[in-house]
């Protein structure tokens, strides 16, 4: 395709639906490319509005703001970077041929919710998942357990990501605590929760995987190496690359990965969680975008995740080849307060090998990601100890 000039008649234009850190290093790789970049989110001066072009704030899942927003910006390309929208209004906008929604509306659609993305998976793909249910009351809940589902097991909203909402019950008198927190932190309210049965993993991975054009013209897939990540309630705190793994759960989970990014189809980088045991391997998620665990590749991969994602949405060549052994950790907000700031910085980038990012968030709370830290080393153990005694060397304070 041909790309224009940001900011004259003829530019071409990407309209990020969510500003977070992610959308941030995304508008950073479009603009590389010479892409007119608007950035949008619920609240002002959000990451990506920092360096975008233009930013609006709005509710993003009012379909009539978000029709009346594109209406007025025109854009080449919407690209969504969280859950919280309105999808119906990207469906009809995707019909009526007035731009393309990345990978594509159906896949947000599916991605979005819960329900939509573990039915195709387990029912329609027949890909190996936990066993689950979806309920609509707390009745409906309690019987899904009691059915066989069994305890220990994950009660998740449908439509949430970094882990909000989700609860590890072990035992009945759990249960309706869990299903109040799931019902009230979901980004959407849509009426339904998850349980999942809790699977005997050694550990889960993200397993990016790119949808990009080749020179013939056709879609070819390609794999990062696998990202092994820890979480804490549900929320990345460290990830790291490569997760050293069996070839035959390397080639299962690539095979699962296939199939699932395939049956969304469009073009575009996908995060796809797996568990891993031995040999086997069973899907958990997808999203049809960068993924948090994968920030680790903006010090491992010579076109990161953000590259990869920008080059796949303007139908350029793509290199999801491993450089270094890498890790990144974290950096919470450690306090609730606005205008915050960083001390440290000196000292963390005084570690070997190391990168600090800070993502500029207007407000700081107790459990919010502010920055990353990461590191590359000899080998995937020592680059994580230089990532944590960075991350560990940022001090949030207010003044």
């Amino acid at each position: 395709m041909n790309l224009g000039t940001a900011l004259s008649p003829n530019a071409t234009r990407a309209l990020l639906l969510g500003s977070g850190e992610l959308g941030k290093e995304l508008a950073i790789a479009l603009q590389r490319y010479g892409v007119e970049v608007i950035a949008v989110d619920r609240y002002a001066n959000a990451p990506a509005q920092h360096v975008a072009h233009r930013s609006h704030v709005i509710d993003m899942t009012d379909a009539v703001a978000v029709k009346r927003l594109i209406a007025l910006e025109k854009p080449h390309f919407i690209i969504p970077e969280i859950e919280a929208i309105a999808t119906a209004a990207l469906a009809e906008i995707e019909a009526e041929g007035l731009c393309t929604v990345v990978p594509n509306a159906r896949a947000i659609q599916l991605t979005m919710n819960r329900e939509g993305i573990r039915s195709l998976a387990a029912e329609e793909l027949k890909i190996p998942t936990s066993a689950y249910a979806f309920a609509g009351s707390f009745t409906e809940l309690k019987a899904a357990v009691d059915a066989g589902i069994g305890y220990p097991c994950f009660i998740k909203p449908t439509m949430s990501s970094s882990g909000k909402g989700q609860s590890m019950v072990k035992s009945e008198e759990a249960l309706q605590a869990a299903w109040d927190t799931a019902k009230a932190s979901g980004r959407v309210d849509t009426g339904k929760v998850i349980v999942e049965a809790k699977i005997d993993f050694d550990f889960e991975i993200t397993l990016l995987t790119v949808r990009a054009m080749n020179v013939q013209g056709s879609i070819d897939t390609h794999f990062c190496a696998p990202i092994g990540h820890r979480q804490e309630h549900g929320d990345y705190r460290e990830s790291w690359q490569p997760q050293a793994m069996t070839e035959k759960a390397l080639a299962s989970a690539q095979d699962i990965a296939f199939k699932i990014c395939a049956a969304l189809g469009g073009q575009g980088l996908f995060g796809v969680e797996l568990f891993i045991k031995g040999d086997d391997v069973w899907f958990s998620e997808v999203s049809p975008r960068p993924h948090d665990t994968g920030m680790v590749t903006m010090v491992t991969q010579r076109q990161n995740e953000f590259d990869l994602h920008a080059r796949a949405i303007l139908g350029l060549p793509v290199n999801a080849a491993l450089q270094n052994c890498g890790a990144s950790a974290v950096i919470l907000g450690g306090l609730d307060a606005e205008g915050v700031v960083y001390a440290g910085l000196a000292e963390a980038l005084a570690v070997p090998d190391s990168d600090i990012r800070l993502f500029g968030k207007p407000v700081a709370y107790t459990h919010r990601r502010m920055g990353v830290a990461l590191a590359t080393a000899e080998s995937v153990d020592a680059a994580r100890l230089k990532a944590v005694q960075a991350a560990n060397l940022i001090v949030i304070k207010t003044e």
